[in-house]
């Protein structure tokens, strides 16, 4: 199985790197941005609210806790590095878009 370049398998779960576009209509992914995963965002990139909407965004579509969602890198940068902990390659890869 070929793992795509977006995505990391780690001890605790998997890092998933994303490109993030605020300011959108509505939060969904969209498609490639390079070797990350390109999410578009409604909030702007004020006062971490792009970043802690998208956690809540991962931590629904994995069904995990947002505790289980961490920004590992990029929490000023549109280019972020999210850990979730406790879910499978396989698992994230029935989530994920193709």
């Amino acid at each position: 199985m070929k793992i795509p370049p977006y995505l990391k398998v780690v001890p605790k779960g998997i890092v998933l790197n994303l490109h993030v576009q605020p300011r959108s209509s509505r939060t969904a992914f969209a498609g490639l941005h390079g070797s990350s995963l390109k999410l578009k965002v409604q909030p702007p990139p004020v006062d971490g609210a792009a970043n802690r909407a998208c956690r809540q965004f991962l931590a629904k579509l994995f069904k995990v806790s947002k505790s289980s969602v961490a920004l590992k890198s990029g929490a000023n940068s549109r280019e972020k590095a999210f850990l979730i902990a406790g879910v499978s390659l396989d698992y994230a890869l029935a989530r994920l878009p193709r």
